[in-house]
């Protein structure tokens, strides 16, 4: 059976985007190891998904049996991207630095995804994510160098898309980082260096 890959690309500018790169590197090597995969593609500069209001909290938090048209047709984006995700393999994510964070179209779309009984749910013991037996892989690019040195604790972005995938049960993540993008000296070898390291990545895990 065909393993399933959801590529969400957050960056908006298309095919000059360094995560956009890696991204694309991610998914190749995937089908080096499984060439029969399904790729689906969510780019969120194109596929909006609004920000929450009171109506979606509202369709959120009423049982299915006891919605209205009105409180369905709310939910139904968020529903159908419930659905693609937990459908999904493998989760392949671009996530550029945006002013030491993510997109507000990555963190509306994690709004949307992160639904209580759904996606994860709350027991004696804490949280406990729902979308188990699946492979993330993060494609990151920061102008700066954020995974060590004194920056490191500027980092929103990483460390936050790990533990909100961790809350809903995802929790075999890889990161591959561009970084210094915008440093002379380190920008010429920024990409290629992220590159190499996917090309020479090897997943001992189950899915592949």
């Amino acid at each position: 059976m065909s393993k399933k890959v959801l590529y969400i690309i957050s960056s908006t500018r298309g095919n000059e985007s360094f995560t956009n790169i890696l991204g694309n590197a991610v998914i190749e090597k995937i089908r080096e190891n499984d060439d029969d995969i399904i790729v689906e593609i969510l780019d969120l500069s194109n596929e909006n998904f609004p920000h929450l209001t009171q109506e979606h909290i509202n369709s959120f938090f009423t049982p299915p049996e006891h919605r209205t048209p009105e409180l369905n047709q709310i939910i139904k984006k968020s529903d159908e991207a419930v659905v693609q995700i937990q459908d999904a393999d493998y989760i392949v994510i671009g996530v550029p630095m945006y002013n030491f964070g993510i997109t507000s179209s990555l963190k509306a779309y994690f709004d949307h995804i992160a639904r209580a009984k759904v996606t994860f749910r709350y027991t004696e013991n804490g949280s406990e994510g729902l979308l188990n037996n699946k492979k993330a892989f993060i494609a990151a690019s920061t102008a700066g160098v954020f995974s060590s040195g004194i920056n490191q604790s500027y980092d929103f972005a990483i460390p936050y898309v790990k533990h909100f995938l961790s809350f809903i049960g995802i929790t075999d993540v890889t990161v591959f980082r561009a970084e210094g993008t915008a440093i002379p000296g380190l920008q010429e070898l920024a990409l290629n260096k992220a590159i190499n390291e996917i090309s020479e990545y090897q997943y001992a895990g189950a899915i592949l």
